[in-house]
């Protein structure tokens, strides 16, 4: 992976934890934050800041609104989530309209994951 802490992006990393939207809100403070398995937020990875970032885990979570399902942002995309596996990190990719209307599975979801990211690491 390029260096962790790619210099030029941590001002915007900071921005953007300033200024979360809505749903990184509410999945940080009402469930990541006080998770067990530490996560970061807007966390500089190579040339990309990703929504949470679990080292332990190997695990990047991505909060997607509606101009992720445009075509010119599928692609981009797809790169990322290509360039973040080939580092060994799995991608999950949740819309912003789940975390409104079914934050506990969401949850659950998560949850899963770390533990499944978790298990195969052991």
């Amino acid at each position: 992976m390029q260096h962790k802490h790619n210099k030029q992006l941590v001002p915007f990393a900071k921005q953007l934890r300033k200024e979360m939207t809505k749903e990184e809100r509410h999945l940080w403070y009402d469930f990541l934050r006080t998770y067990p398995v530490r996560f970061s937020r807007q966390k500089v990875l190579g040339k990309y800041i990703v929504d949470f970032y679990c080292a332990e885990a190997k695990l990047v979570i991505e909060l997607d609104g509606s101009q992720h399902y445009e075509d010119k942002n599928i692609e981009k995309d797809a790169q990322r989530s290509a360039f973040l596996k080939g580092y060994g990190l799995l991608v999950i990719r949740i819309p912003n309209n789940e975390v409104n209307r079914n934050f506990y599975n969401v949850c659950t979801y998560i949850d899963a994951a770390v533990k499944q990211s978790l298990s195969q690491l052991r």
